[in-house]
């Protein structure tokens, strides 16, 4: 069964598996979500925290068993107030 996009956008992100993308400035990034900010995702990996902004990242989320891949820019909202702005 494949997720729909707009609803996992939409859902509690924190708890969730992720990957960054390769992206140049962050590096080869995989945990789980401990923590979110309008502009940032705090991600465990290992036995670490490590920051890394949503904007001009590529996220691949494990959702319910599916892959997810999410441009940052699109999930730009504070925690609360993204079930009000994505539609």
């Amino acid at each position: 069964m494949s997720v729909n996009k707009r609803d996992f956008m939409r859902s509690e992100l924190i708890g969730l598996e992720v990957e960054v993308l390769p992206n140049p400035g962050c590096g080869n990034i995989r945990g789980v979500v401990v923590d979110e900010t309008k502009r940032t995702f705090v991600i465990r990996k290992d036995d670490r925290e490590v920051t890394v902004p949503k904007s001009n990242n590529e996220f691949l989320f494990t959702y319910q068993g599916d892959k997810v891949q999410i441009h940052g820019s699109e999930i730009q909202h504070r925690p609360e107030d993204r079930i009000k702005k994505i539609r």
